[in-house]
């Protein structure tokens, strides 16, 4: 008879304090990520922000870091390649807001932490290839070690596509935002304009003086709506846009879901409210993609909108997802775990509670509501069926099959602009003496911003 011995691989060769280098490599990126999430939350937070207001952002994820690190050097090697692989994600998604804002107008403030991140991130991916590597089991049936393997990858990239990329994707998408204000191509003249929102943060755009006693906000930003801008102007409307906060030269943390977003559109409103070519009651807004769905909101919330024109607005957190009738990858499977997945990431991100569903809000509005949706785009435009049912009688719901997301205008010119035009000129109509009087001596809105 003859022994057949197997061992295991030997142990990452150790140095000061028994401490393996692969144990060392990973204490090393974990502190380089954690020091970029301090330096981002409470050194250099964001113009207009003080480092109280990022106390779930901060220290949600220093909690998180601290506790891998501790346990790591407790793990077996597997646990801790998926380990190292899982923090590599992330700290690659903290690294872009870094890589993104230097590449675009030169590293500053905490762009210089975060590229360190970044290079975290790539160290931790690597440092888990290789652990998991060298702690593979080598003994066994080989019959049943490869399709163990297999699994275990499937398992994997199964969480990292659910759970860990959606993760990275919330932290992104509340830490990115348009770098510099796009070129100027409306045509029209216009003027600087700032004013500040209730939370105290400073907003700047563009104004298009009004000829016809009316004003329209154009939203999100100074790119997308330019289009609009100029076709509303030609007929004598008055045009706000303006970077949303986070975004080119307004202050503020960005936020690409528009969570908090309605705060902006309710500081725009008392702006032009106080402007003295734009008549009392006569203020409407259209909104494109997320835009749309903080125009939904902020109508819902004060009747100073007197009209509203929403293009293409979707989901935006895990109630809408939900309510889609095809949702991606299944309603209640792995779709469900994405959609949670970055609600959650978002709300620490942001460090606010997700938004009302909007299918409630547009139960509350009242006042004139256009819904332009191109429902075969995948951007979850069907959703606007619901939210011209919960309006009611307020709601007109125009869609357009063969329209991209917020490509309406672009798809049929003359039809966008007879209807969006047509909208507003009913809706925004000069009012009487008696009207215009009681407007003028209303209060103004309450901002409910959270």
């Amino acid at each position: 008879m003859t022994a057949v011995t197997t061992t295991r691989p030997a142990p990452p060769p150790t140095r000061r304090g028994g401490r393996s280098r692969e144990i060392v490599l990973f204490l090393l990126a974990v502190a380089l990520i954690a020091l970029h999430v301090i330096d981002d939350n409470f050194v250099q937070p964001e113009p207009g922000m003080a480092a109280g207001a990022h106390l779930v952002s901060g220290l949600v994820p220093l909690a998180l870091l601290g506790g891998a690190a501790w346990a790591y050097p407790r793990l077996p090697g597997g646990a801790r390649g998926a380990l190292a692989l899982i923090l590599g994600v992330l700290g690659l998604a903290a690294g872009i807001e870094g890589f993104y804002y230097a590449r675009e107008v030169g590293p500053s403030g905490d762009d210089f932490t975060g590229l360190a991140s970044l290079a975290a991130g790539v160290l931790l991916l690597g440092l888990g290839a290789v652990t998991l590597w060298r702690t593979r089991r080598t003994e066994g049936n080989r019959a049943w070690r490869y399709p163990r393997r297999a699994l275990l990858a499937l398992g994997g990239a199964a969480i990292a596509f659910a759970i860990v990329l959606p993760l990275g994707l919330g932290y992104v998408t509340t830490h990115v935002g348009r770098a510099v204000v796009p070129p100027d191509h409306l045509g029209v003249a216009h003027e600087d304009v700032s004013f500040t929102t209730a939370d105290g943060l400073r907003l700047e755009g563009w104004y298009i003086p009004s000829r016809n006693g009316a004003a329209v906000i154009a939203f999100p930003g100074r790119n997308g709506p330019q289009k609009p801008a100029r076709m509303l102007a030609r007929h004598g409307y008055g045009v706000l846009l303006f970077d949303r906060r986070g975004e080119g030269r307004s202050e503020g943390d960005p936020n690409s879901w528009g969570w908090g977003g309605d705060s902006d559109v309710k500081a725009a409103i008392a702006y032009l409210r106080r402007r003295p070519d734009v008549e009392p009651g006569r203020i409407g807004g259209l909104g494109l993609s997320v835009g749309g769905e903080m125009m939904l909101e902020a109508a819902a919330e004060t009747e100073a909108l007197a009209a509203i024109v929403s293009d293409g607005a979707g989901a935006r957190s895990f109630t809408e997802d939900m309510d889609q009738d095809e949702a991606p990858l299944g309603k209640w499977t792995l779709g469900a775990v994405m959609s949670a997945a970055k609600t959650a990431a978002v709300a620490v991100s942001s460090n606010q509670a997700p938004p009302a569903n909007l299918r409630d809000l547009a139960a509350r509005i009242e006042q004139p509501l256009l819904l332009i949706a191109a429902p075969n785009a995948p951007t979850g435009e069907q959703l606007n069926r619901g939210y011209a049912r919960a309006a009611g009688a307020s709601a007109t719901l125009w869609e357009i099959p063969e329209s991209r997301h917020v490509g309406g205008l672009e798809a049929r010119p003359a039809e966008y602009e007879r209807r969006v035009v047509g909208f507003f000129d009913r809706s925004l109509a000069a009012q009487s003496s008696s009207a215009i009087r009681a407007a003028a001596t209303a209060a103004p809105p309450v901002s409910t911003g959270r």
